[in-house]
């Protein structure tokens, strides 16, 4: 089986983990981090789908959650039947001190067909560092409305 990661972004947030992943599980906010996404419909759950449909295309990936750890790791899988090609998608949250969180979001592609598909697949890296900005922008304004929200009740 040939396999690649080919797209990787990583990102530091002033924010606990328990917060980014709040704002991870938000499908809503994901066409905000990354413009190419129109919409999203499903949920973040263990064994539930999420289709997202990419802007400006009638495309739309269906997606399994395949792993999901509550405050630390997102799976999401889609791919063609009889596992000729896979993509999988990793949203990894990792403490990394006085409340900040290593955000990683990484996608590697697997299957008898990734080196003929693979070809054909834009370069992600763009989105995937707009969405990890984008992540780390809602996380951290959401870390600092609480935090002036608990100085104002103080």
């Amino acid at each position: 089986m040939v396999t690649m990661t080919t797209f990787e972004a990583r990102t530091d947030i002033a924010a606990t983990p328990s917060r980014v992943w709040d704002e991870l599980l938000d499908l809503t906010a994901w066409p905000s981090r990354d413009t190419s996404l129109g919409r999203l419909e499903g949920s973040l759950v263990p064994g539930g789908r999420v289709t997202i449909h990419v802007e400006g295309s009638s495309r739309a990936f269906r997606l399994r959650v395949v792993e999901l750890e509550p405050g630390r790791r997102v799976v999401l899988r889609g791919g063609m039947p009889l596992g000729l090609f896979s993509g999988t998608r990793h949203y990894t949250l990792e403490p990394s001190g006085d409340g900040r969180t290593t955000f990683t979001m990484a996608e590697t592609y697997a299957g008898l067909l990734s080196p003929l598909v693979t070809r054909s697949i834009p370069d992600m890296q763009p989105a995937f560092e707009a969405f990890a900005a984008g992540l780390r922008r809602d996380a951290e304004a959401a870390t600092s409305v609480a935090t002036h929200d608990r100085e104002d009740r103080a």
